[in-house]
């Protein structure tokens, strides 16, 4: 059993930069693989990044590749998400997932925080 959670999210202005955590309990979440998704209102679930359980390999969106940076702590089982240059079109809720495989298929991970909102003004 592994439990999430996030924080960080907010609101800024286009061009601004947020960090976001992601807390992980449970004995297992330090050998998951965790993935960040964003849902906007209206809007399907979208894959924005994932990284292995020992940080060494990371996927990016199309759409955050060059401005998102994942990166995780083992030390204090946490995953961060670096996000740069951000635009409006990036406003949405932000999810950590926790799972196995290092995929961008949303049904491959059993566990999910809570989400944090993200919101970026023009």
């Amino acid at each position: 059993q592994v439990q999430l959670v996030e924080s960080g999210g907010g609101l800024v202005q286009a061009g601004d930069s947020l960090r976001l955590s992601c807390v992980g309990y449970g004995r297992t979440f330090s050998s998951s693989v965790v993935a960040w998704f964003r849902q906007a209102p209206g809007k399907e679930r979208e894959f924005v990044t994932n990284i292995h359980w020992d940080g060494h390999f990371a996927y990016y969106g199309a759409s955050v590749k060059g401005r998102f940076t994942v990166s995780r702590v083992s030390a204090n089982n946490t995953v961060y998400l670096q996000m740069n240059s951000l635009k409006p079109e990036d406003t949405a809720v932000y999810y950590c997932a926790a799972g196995d495989v290092l995929t961008m298929n949303a049904r491959n991970f059993a566990y999910w925080g809570q989400g944090t909102q993200v919101t970026v003004s023009s």
